[in-house]
């Protein structure tokens, strides 16, 4: 699995503020298996939203991985000692090492949703 910031903009709403969407994805599919959107304020996951992906993310698969990406750039040391707590290693590469997986998620989303928007 991959873990990585979907929005290269915070996605702005008008009631809550701006927000990062962290994705949980599936690096032989492409597919999500969980998301969270972490309010910009916070600058990483939750212990509960951590936990929260990890559910998910096993739900969709029936089993967790043995290894999470994450990249280098990505303030994510609570999911990582969560994910870690449930025996899973996690590797931090650099984000151009992981684009070539995660840049058709993000181009997906930049069409579907657009960050310019007030939501």
């Amino acid at each position: 699995w991959i873990l990585f910031k979907l929005n290269d903009a915070p996605v702005r709403t008008e009631e809550d503020g701006d927000f990062n969407i962290l994705v949980l994805m599936d690096a032989a599919s492409c597919y999500i298996v969980a998301t969270e959107f972490v309010a910009v304020r916070s600058k990483e996951l939750s212990k509960k939203k951590s936990l929260s992906m990890l559910k998910h993310g096993k739900s969709h698969k029936n089993e967790l991985p043995r290894r999470i990406y994450v990249p280098a750039e990505l303030a994510a040391h609570r999911f990582i000692a969560e994910a870690q707590k449930e025996g899973i290693a996690c590797s931090r590469a650099p984000e151009s090492e992981l684009s070539v997986f995660i840049e058709e998620a993000r181009e997906g989303f930049q069409e579907h949703v657009g960050v310019s928007r007030l939501h």
